[in-house]
């Protein structure tokens, strides 16, 4: 039996494949998704196998990744309820759905974690969130942040905060990328070429998220640092605080949160 399956390869999904097959080898995962030809796709590329379906996928590993939206996740769990045995566990990547709600679909005994990814964990730099319903052995914990471990930055989380941490890094990326993409459109209009202008935005972004984990130091400090009297960082920092940069980041990720709570009570 192989470590891992993940049933659903989309783009989350897809990052976490990546990941595993770095972490335990590709020989210890198999997929499935409702597009063979996708997973296929994926398999080619990382070295592991593909299932016939969902059933055979889930009957061939130990550790069961849920990888398909929150709406399906109920039918899936009814489609490999016959095949599932002890000793198998099921990991639920859905946003909004509790361990409590899961287990009210799932077969009775089979122990059930969730993780909240995000899709930097396809190269290595992703921020996962972990958690588990009550009475879970810490052999399974273990075992998914095992199987994970390419990912990047898996942490332990109360399940009560999931929702919260899903609005911060989940969706994280995609409030990242639109302010990346206009930094480097301020490049451009100032003279910089667009392949340049892309190069350094995100550099610069990657650099200044490395320096807050490894220094230790609040942002605010650091901008502080960059910030002369007069100069023309506080100058462009003053252009963002007009145009209400922090609060349009602070209601982004409250609509997120919203939806992600509203999802679990759909």
């Amino acid at each position: 039996m192989k470590q891992a399956a993940f049933l659903g390869t989309g783009n989350m999904g897809g990052a976490l494949v990546r990941a595993a097959c770095r972490s335990v080898g590709a020989e210890e995962v198999i997929l499935s998704n409702r597009t063979r030809a996708k997973a296929q796709a994926l398999a080619d590329e990382t070295g592991c196998s593909v299932a016939e379906d969902n059933r055979v996928a889930a009957e061939s590993a130990r550790y069961l990744f849920l990888g398909v939206k929150p709406h399906m996740v109920r039918q899936l769990l009814e489609e490999i309820a016959p095949v599932l045995t002890r000793g198998q566990v099921l990991v639920s990547m859905a946003a909004g759905l509790t361990t409590e709600t899961l287990a009210s679909w799932a077969p009775e005994g089979v122990p059930i974690l969730r993780i909240m990814p995000n899709t930097p964990s396809a190269i290595g730099k992703g921020m996962t969130a972990l958690c588990a319903a009550l009475g879970v052995a810490e052999e399974h914990l273990a075992a998914v942040e095992t199987i994970l471990a390419g990912s990047g930055r898996i942490e332990r989380l109360e399940e009560r905060l999931m929702d919260a941490f899903s609005a911060v890094a989940g969706c994280g990326p995609a409030f990242v990328y639109p302010f990346l993409e206009a930094m480097a459109d301020g490049g451009v209009l100032a003279g910089l070429p667009r392949k340049q202008a892309m190069v350094f935005a995100a550099q610069t972004m990657l650099g200044a998220a490395a320096l807050v984990l490894e220094s230790g130091e609040h942002p605010g400090a650091l901008k502080d640092a960059v910030c002369s009297p007069g100069g023309s960082t506080i100058e462009g920092v003053a252009a963002l605080e007009r145009h209400g940069f922090r609060g349009a980041v602070l209601d982004a990720v409250e609509a997120a949160w919203k939806k992600n709570t509203a999802l679990g009570k759909a």
